[in-house]
C-alpha cells in the first residue's frame, strides 16, 4: 500500500452526526472529490446515561459501512495512510467508546481516533480558515457541535496556522436539548435556563482566551450555523455555495432564533432550509450562537462550510 497517497478520505463521527469528506491531493492542496453528513446521533441520552446506546452505534456504524463503499469508489486505499476516521464528545463521554470503536472498525477498515477537545479544535482551525485572506486576523473559530462547542482564537501564517488559544466546552445543541428544552415549544424558563448556563461558559472562554473579544472575524462551524444561515437564505435545498462564506448578521441570528424557539416541532420542520432532523436541535445549537454573539460583541458571523473534515484531509496529505 501507498504512502503517497493521491485520494484520502476523513471521517467524523460526532454526537449528532456522521460525515465524510473525499479528498484529491492538488499541488496546492485538494480538491473535493465527495462530502456527506448523514445525522445518526451517536450521543443521544449519552449526556445522562454515560454510555452509547446500541441503537445510536447501530446508525453510525450502518452510515460507516456506507462511506466505506463510497470512498473505496473513488480509489482511496483502506489504510490509515489515506483513511483518518476521529470520533468527539459522544465518544469522550461514553465509558462503552471500544464497544462503537471495535464495530466501527470492522464497518471502516480502520480504527477510529478519539480526539481530545484541544486536537479538535486545532483541526478545525486549520479546516476553516485555509481559504481565509489572512488580513481578516485574527479569526475567532467557533465550532458548535452536537456535545460540544470548541473556540479557537488565532490567524493563518506562511507555514499554515496559528493559534493563540482554544477551548472546548461541553456544550452543543444535543446537550443543551437533552438538559434545557424540554418543552414544544420550550418555554421561556427553559430558554433562560440554557442561555445562563451558556452564559457561564462563554465566562470561562473569555477567561481562558483573553483576545477572544478583539478577534476581527468571528467564524462559525457545523450544522446549527450552516442550518441557520439556510433559514435565513430560505433554500429550498442545500446549496454548500451559497451558505460557505455567507455572512450572518446578530439581527438575523437573533430573528431565526426568535423564529424557530416560539415553533412547535412539527411547525419548525417546515422551515426551508432546515434539515426536519435536525429540528429538534436546531434550538439547543442556536442558544449557544446567539448567546456567544451577544456576550463576545460581534456583530457577524462568517459562515465556513470547511471544518474539522478539511483539517483532517489536510493532516493526510501533509504527512504523506
Amino acid at each position: 500500500m501507498s504512502s503517497t497517497p493521491e485520494m484520502v478520505a476523513a471521517i467524523d463521527c460526532g454526537t449528532n452526526s456522521t460525515r465524510l469528506l473525499v479528498a484529491r491531493r492538488t499541488d496546492d492542496g485538494f480538491d473535493t472529490v465527495d462530502r456527506r453528513m448523514t445525522i445518526t446521533r451517536l450521543g443521544a441520552g449519552v449526556d445522562g446515561a454515560g454510555r452509547l446506546a446500541p441503537a445510536s452505534i447501530d446508525r453510525t456504524v450502518s452510515v460507516l459501512g456506507e462511506y466505506r463503499a463510497v470512498f473505496e469508489q473513488f480509489g482511496v486505499e483502506t489504510s490509515t495512510f489515506a483513511v483518518r476516521a476521529v470520533a468527539t464528545s459522544a465518544a469522550r463521554d461514553a465509558g462503552n467508546r471500544d464497544d462503537f470503536f471495535d464495530a466501527a472498525e470492522a464497518a471502516l477498515g480502520v480504527r477510529p481516533e478519539l480526539l481530545s477537545g484541544t486536537d479538535e479544535a486545532a483541526l478545525s482551525f486549520a479546516g476553516a480558515t485555509a481559504d481565509l485572506d489572512p488580513s481578516g486576523a485574527p479569526f475567532l473559530v467557533v465550532d458548535i457541535g452536537g456535545g460540544s462547542t470548541e473556540f479557537v482564537l488565532g490567524s493563518r501564517t506562511a507555514e499554515g496556522y496559528d493559534v493563540a488559544g482554544s477551548l472546548s466546552v461541553d456544550l452543543g445543541c444535543v446537550r443543551v436539548t437533552e438538559r434545557f428544552l424540554a418543552g414544544d415549544p420550550p418555554g421561556p424558563e427553559e430558554l433562560s435556563a440554557a442561555l445562563s448556563v451558556v452564559q457561564l461558559h462563554l465566562d470561562d472562554v473569555m477567561r481562558e482566551i483573553p483576545g477572544a473579544t478583539d478577534a476581527r472575524t468571528l467564524v462559525g462551524l457545523a450544522g446549527t450555523v450552516s442550518a441557520t444561515a439556510a433559514v435565513e437564505l430560505g433554500l429550498a435545498t442545500y446549496d454548500r455555495d451559497a451558505i460557505h462564506h455567507f455572512v450572518l448578521t446578530k439581527a438575523a441570528v437573533e430573528d431565526v432564533f426568535r423564529t424557530l424557539a416560539t415553533e412547535s416541532l412539527n411547525d419548525r420542520r417546515h422551515n426551508p432550509g432546515l434539515e426536519p432532523e435536525r429540528a429538534d436541535v436546531i434550538v439547543g445549537g442556536l442558544c449557544v450562537l446567539v448567546q456567544t454573539m451577544r456576550t463576545l460583541g460581534f456583530a457577524e458571523c462568517l459562515v465556513s462550510e470547511a471544518d474539522i473534515l478539511d483539517g483532517l484531509a489536510m493532516s493526510l496529505l501533509a504527512r504523506n
